[in-house]
């Protein structure tokens, strides 16, 4: 089992006094994972020491900016693979068989495609097995990390760390494929507008369905998703 999971999860997370608190020792057990090249230890210690000692409304500003406004930067891997369509609710359903088979329950409120949940499930895993499940989204993390470095945000060095510990690289196809997607902007409030007033999808019984638990996270294989629809948030 690794703790460079845990430690990434918690740099990928929503910044809090008490995730902040916890993001120096992250830090350190990052930099000790020789897998992880130098050059991207040093970059998220970076990131880690940012978040940490910024101030806590504007790290959270542009956590809430980056990730949960920018649907192209979702950090719910599904979303990139299914959207919001019928085949991301069977898709986490089977996630979740899986979490459970491995002695994983998760809160009510956490998605099981969320990429820190998943992070803390690879954490409890052997390495091989970790890594191997990693790879399976490899082709997600690195246009997550491309985008990110467009972007010029520090952020881009959580995904280095990922694609240098998943087994496989990213499938040069299928990351092509998710590059040509529209990369949306959250200044743009026309086109959010448009985006947040779609229909939302529900994951009630109706939208499920039971595949094998061994399967799950090759879903992610898939390709690019449809454009999805997503539920406004309240004001």
């Amino acid at each position: 089992m690794s703790l460079s999971y845990r430690a990434l999860a918690l740099v990928l997370s929503y910044p809090t006094e008490a995730t902040r608190a916890l993001l120096p020792a992250a830090a350190e057990v990052l930099e000790k994972d020789a897998r992880i090249p130098a050059p991207i230890r040093r970059a998220v210690a970076r990131l880690a020491e940012d978040v940490a000692t910024d101030d806590l409304y504007e790290a959270q500003e542009r956590y809430v900016w980056l990730f949960d406004r920018t649907r192209s930067l979702s950090l719910n891997l599904y979303e990139h693979v299914h959207g919001e369509s019928r085949d991301r609710g069977q898709a986490m359903v089977a996630l979740l068989e899986l979490y459970r088979s491995k002695g994983l329950e998760l809160s009510a409120n956490e998605l099981p495609d969320h990429l820190p949940v998943f992070l803390e499930f690879l954490s409890t895993l052997p390495d091989a097995e970790a890594g191997s499940l990693l790879g399976e989204a490899a082709h997600v993390l690195s246009a997550l990390g491309q985008r990110l470095h467009k972007r010029q945000s520090p952020y881009r060095a959580a995904f280095g760390a990922l694609s240098a510990l998943a087994q496989d690289r990213a499938d040069a196809a299928a990351l092509a494929a998710l590059m040509a997607e529209p990369d949306d902007n959250p200044d743009d409030l026309e086109a959010m507008d448009k985006l947040w007033a779609e229909t939302a999808v529900t994951f009630g019984p109706s939208d499920v369905g039971c595949p094998k638990a061994d399967a799950l996270v090759k879903t992610m294989r898939s390709g690019p998703a449809p454009t999805p629809r997503r539920v406004r948030p309240a004001a």
